[in-house]
C-alpha cells in the first residue's frame, strides 16, 4: 500500500477472519524449512552481482500483488472498494535507517505469510540445492531461476519486516526475521489492504538511503512497471519515480535492450539474459499484443508434470492469469512474458480459456512467430541456435509427437549428437552425408550420447562410416515411430535385425561370413540356441560387429530395446521380450567356441559360454543379469578352468 500507516484503525465492516485469527494477540516463533538456512546464506551473499537488484525483486512482487488484486477485484468488486487506484511507495527513513517498500495490493494474510516467506518449497529449494556445482558463478545464474526474490533483501538488511493485511479481511500480520534460521508472526495494525516490506539495513548500506541513487535503481530495473512508483522521504513529500506505461503498449522503436532485458528479470523472475525477444502487434480479425522471451537457461520447472505454460494473461492491460491459459502449447513452455487481448473479455475464466476461439487464434498466431524467429536463427546463427537446442530441444521434440500442424517445421529444426560429428547435426545434415547404397536413416536411442558411441550395434556401422544418429532425449522413442520418413528416408534404429550393410559403398571392407564360415560356425549356433532356450528369439552370426563378441538386437517387426526399458520402468509392460542374440563370426573368442562345439556341441564349457555371452550383452546394453548367482557360478568355473 503506497501510503499505509501501521497504526490502528477500527476494522473494515463485514470483513473476513484469517485462519490464524485463533492465535490474535500471540506472537509466533517459527523456524524455517530444514534448508532454508543454508539457502538464505548463498542468497545474502552471492544471489547477484549488484546489490541494487533486491529493490528491483520487491518492487515486482508489489507489482504482483496489485495486479492480482485488481484482477480478484473483476468478479469481487468490494475488495478494492474505496481504493482502486493502485500504487506502489518507496519511503526512506534516514534516522531510523530503513526502506519501505508499500504497495495497496492483495495482501497476505498469516497462512500466506508462512506459506510465501518461511517456506521456499514452491520455489524449489530441493531442487535448487541439489543443482549447485560450487562455481559460484554458475550457481549465482542458477540461483534467479527458483524465484527466491524476496529473500535478496538480506543482501543489504540485518533485517526485513513486512506488515500485510488481505484483501478482504480484518486482520493485520507482522513477519519478522534477520534471516538466520527463524522468523516469527504476530498479529498487527495496518491502514487498509496490502503489503509494506520494511528493510533494516546493514551498517555500510547507507547508499540504499539516498534518493537519487534509489530513483536510478527504479528508473533503471522498474520504470515499466504499469502502477505509479512514488519516492519519497519519511514525512516528506513524495514523487513519482517511473513512467508507468506498459512497456508492451510502447513501440520497439522507443525501448531499449537495457528495458527489454529488465522487463524479462521481472516477468520471468530468472537472473539470466533473454535468449531473444519476440515484441510484435497483431491487427485484423484479433487484436492482441505479444512481448516473449526465450530465456538462455533452462526454468527450473521446464519438466515438471503438469507442462504449464508461464505466459501471462493480460486483456485491456488488465492482468487476468499466469496460469492454464492455453496461449502457448505444452511444448513451448520455455517461453516467458505476457500477451495482452484486446477482444478477451475481462470476466474471462480458465475454463473458457481452453475453448475461446480467440485463445486458439493467438495461440496459432504465437506458434508461427516463435517458429519463424527460430527458423532465422537455425539459419544465420547456428552457434547460438545449437546453445538454444541444448537447453530447449527436448521440449520442442514434443511438438513433434504432439503438433501436427507444426510437425514438419519442428523435425527440419531438430538437432542431434551423431557418430559423425562433435557438434549437433541437422536431418538435412544427415542426408547431406549418406553414403552410397543406404536408404535410410540410421539411429539408436539411450540415455546418453557417450554410451550409445560406445554400443556394439553401430560397430558395423562405424566401420562403414555410416553416420548414425545418438537419441537421448525419451520422447525419441514416439516421436521417431510417429514421422517415420524425412525427405523420403525413412528412419531405422540400429538395435533392429534387418540392417543390410553389405549393399552401402565405403569405408572399412567389411566381408560377410561366407559358406564356409557359416557351416563352422553351425553346431555353436545351434549349441547355443539350446542352451538358452527361450531366453532369446533367435541366435545368430552378424556383420554388425567388429570389436564385440555378441549384442543383442531386435526382431523386425518387435518393439525398439530402449523403448520396451522405458515402458517398462513406468510399468507399462511386464516383462521384456525375448531378444536375437547376434555374434561376431570373426571375434577370436566366438572362433575358439566355434571349434569347441564342433568337437562337442554338448560340452559344458559351450553351454556356459552361451549364457555367459547372453550375460556380457544384456551389459552392454545397460541391462542387468537374470541371475547374478548363476553368473558368479559360470563366470568362476570358466575362469578356473581358463587359469588351469
Amino acid at each position: 500500500m503506497a501510503d499505509a500507516k501501521t497504526k490502528p484503525k477500527k476494522s473494515a465492516k463485514g470483513g473476513k477472519t484469517s485462519k490464524g485469527g485463533k492465535n490474535r494477540g500471540k506472537a509466533e516463533t517459527l523456524n524455517f524449512q530444514a534448508e532454508m538456512s543454508r539457502l538464505l546464506d548463498i542468497v545474502a551473499h552471492s544471489l547477484y552481482s549488484e546489490k541494487d537488484i533486491f529493490l528491483r525483486e520487491l518492487i515486482s512482487n508489489s507489482s504482483d500483488a496489485c495486479d492480482r488484486l485488481r484482477h480478484a477485484a473483476l468478479t469481487e468488486p468490494d475488495l478494492a472498494a474505496g481504493d482502486a487506484d493502485y500504487r506502489i511507495a518507496v519511503t526512506v527513513d534516514r534516522q531510523a535507517r530503513t526502506l519501505s517498500i508499500a504497495d495497496n495490493g492483495v495482501g497476505m494474510n498469516r497462512d500466506d505469510l508462512i506459506a510465501n516467506l518461511g517456506t521456499i518449497a514452491k520455489s524449489g529449494t530441493a531442487a535448487f540445492l541439489d543443482n549447485l556445482t560450487g562455481d559460484a558463478r554458475k550457481d549465482t545464474s542458477l540461483i534467479g531461476q527458483f524465484g527466491v526474490g524476496f529473500y535478496s533483501a538480506f543482501m543489504v538488511a540485518d533485517r526485513v519486516d513486512v506488515t500485510t493485511r488481505r484483501a478482504g479481511e480484518d486482520e493485520a500480520w507482522l513477519w519478522s526475521s534477520d534471516g538466520k534460521g527463524s522468523f516469527t508472526i504476530a498479529p498487527a495494525e495496518r491502514e487498509g489492504r496490502g503489503t509494506t516490506v520494511t528493510v533494516h539495513l546493514h551498517d555500510g548500506e547507507d547508499g540504499f538511503l539516498a534518493r537519487d541513487r534509489l530513483s536510478g535503481i527504479v528508473k533503471r530495473y522498474s520504470d515499466h512497471i504499469p502502477f505509479p512508483i512514488t519516492l519519497a522521504e519519511s514525512g516528506g513529500e513524495a514523487e513519482q519515480a517511473n513512467t508507468g506505461a506498459a512497456l508492451w503498449t510502447r513501440p520497439k522503436s522507443e525501448i531499449t535492450e537495457d528495458q527489454y532485458r529488465e522487463f524479462y528479470h521481472h516477468v520471468a523472475h530468472m537472473a539470466d539474459d533473454p535468449w531473444t525477444t519476440l515484441h510484435f502487434h497483431a491487427e485484423g480479425v484479433i487484436d492482441y499484443r505479444a512481448l516473449l522471451f526465450v530465456p538462455s537457461t533452462r526454468p527450473f520447472d521446464l519438466f515438471q508434470p503438469e507442462r504449464e505454460s508461464r505466459v501471462k494473461l493480460y486483456v485491456k492491460r488488465v492482468f487476468i492469469t499466469d496460469h492454464e491459459t492455453g496461449l502457448v502449447p505444452p511444448w513451448l513452455r520455455f517461453l516467458r512474458g505476457i500477451v495482452d487481448s484486446e477482444d478477451l473479455p475481462l470476466n474471462v475464466s480458465r475454463e473458457m480459456l481452453q475453448d475461446n476461439p480467440v485463445t486458439a487464434k493467438i495461440r496459432s498466431g504465437i506458434v508461427k512467430r516463435v517458429l519463424d524467429d527460430l527458423e532465422n536463427k537455425a539459419e544465420n546463427e547456428a552457434e547460438a541456435f545449437a546453445a538454444f537446442w541444448t537447453s530447449f530441444g527436448a521440449v520442442l521434440k514434443e511438438g513433434i509427437y504432439e503438433g501436427a500442424s507444426e510437425r514438419d517445421r519442428l523435425v527440419k529444426l531438430a538437432r542431434f549428437r551423431s557418430t559423425a560429428s562433435d557438434g549437433l547435426v541437422s536431418l538435412d545434415d544427415y542426408i547431406g552425408r549418406m553414403k552410397k547404397g543406404q536408404d535410410e536413416i540410421y539411429y539408436i536411442s539411450g540415455d546418453d550420447a557417450e554410451s550409445l558411441a560406445k554400443s556394439p550395434q553401430i560397430e558395423g556401422f562405424r566401420a562403414k562410416g555410416v553416420e548414425v544418429l545418438l537419441l537421448c532425449d525419451p520422447v525419441d522413442d514416439f516421436w521417431v515411430p510417429m514421422v517415420g520418413v524425412y525427405e523420403t528416408r525413412p528412419f531405422k534404429s540400429v538395435t533392429r535385425g534387418g540392417a543390410d550393410l553389405s549393399k552401402i559403398e565405403g569405408g572399412e571392407k567389411e566381408d560377410a561370413p561366407d559358406d564356409k564360415t557359416a557351416a563352422e560356425l553351425a553346431p555353436l549356433v545351434a549349441a547355443m540356441k539350446l542352451a538358452l532356450g527361450e531366453q532369446v528369439k533367435d541366435v545368430r552370426t552378424s556383420d554388425r560387429l567388429t570389436d564385440s563378441a555378441v549384442c543383442l538386437v531386435a526382431g523386425e517387426g518387435d518393439m525398439d530395446i530402449h523403448l520396451e526399458r522405458i515402458l517398462r520402468a513406468h510399468k507399462q509392460l511386464d516383462q521384456a521380450a525375448a531378444r536375437i542374440l547376434e555374434i561376431n563370426p570373426k571375434h577370436a573368442l566366438i572362433k575358439a567356441l566355434g571349434k569347441a562345439a564342433r568337437a562337442d556341441g554338448k560340452a559344458a564349457v559351450v553351454e556356459d559360454a552361451a549364457h555367459l555371452l547372453l550375460d556380457q550383452a544384456r551389459l552392454l546394453e545397460g541391462e542387468p543379469v537374470t541371475d547374478p548367482t548363476d553368473f558368479a557360478r559360470r563366470m568362476s568355473k570358466v575362469m578356473t578352468a581358463g587359469l588351469g
